[in-house]
């Protein structure tokens, strides 16, 4: 499998939700292994986007472990009911955010010099409306704004376009 598509079916699993008797049969740590194992592909050094986002991607390996472990371990409370469990849900969703921006912009970083120029500002803004509708979603968890359907079925879709581009990303020969 290509590096890129490695990502976006990473992106598959962290961010669908396939459940059965209430446990996730898309195990988020195994989808942002996946980035992981992409991003590592694709990188040149440490100090390049890719090494960050892969950075990124490791530190989301473990908290989605650790918020799996916890869960499992209350199984009585729901993760959001206990205060590690928002800690964790906090960490989680914020991480998750920056490690979108970090592997869409070293994808950016890639495709601009080379002249996929429209691709890239597809990307740019689907990773901001990513980012940006996801902030405000976590926000609107916690009370401090009311977004409605609209915003959500918006990431959604946001969501959807964006892991579509990366597969038919992953064909160009500079990401593979």
């Amino acid at each position: 499998m290509r590096p890129v598509a490695k990502i976006a079916t990473g992106f598959v699993f962290v961010f669908g939700a396939f459940r059965f008797n209430g446990f996730d049969l898309l195990f988020d740590p195994v989808g942002w292994g996946l980035c992981v194992s992409g991003l590592f592909q694709l990188e040149r050094s440490v100090d390049d986007p890719f090494g960050r986002a892969r950075l990124a991607a490791v530190a989301m390996v473990c908290a989605s472990l650790v918020a799996t472990v916890v869960s499992l371990a209350d199984s009585s409370r729901t993760l959001s009911t206990s205060s590690l469990g928002e800690v964790i849900g906090i960490a989680g969703t914020a991480g998750t955010l920056i490690t979108v921006w970090l592997v869409s912009d070293a994808i950016i970083r890639q495709m601009r010099p080379r002249g996929a120029t429209s691709l890239a500002a597809l990307l740019d803004v689907l990773r901001w409306g990513v980012v940006s509708l996801g902030a405000l979603g976590m926000l609107a968890g916690y009370g401090y704004a009311d977004l409605g359907v609209f915003a959500l079925v918006a990431w959604f879709a946001a969501i959807v376009a964006l892991i579509a581009l990366l597969y038919r990303s992953a064909r160009l020969p500079y990401l593979s």
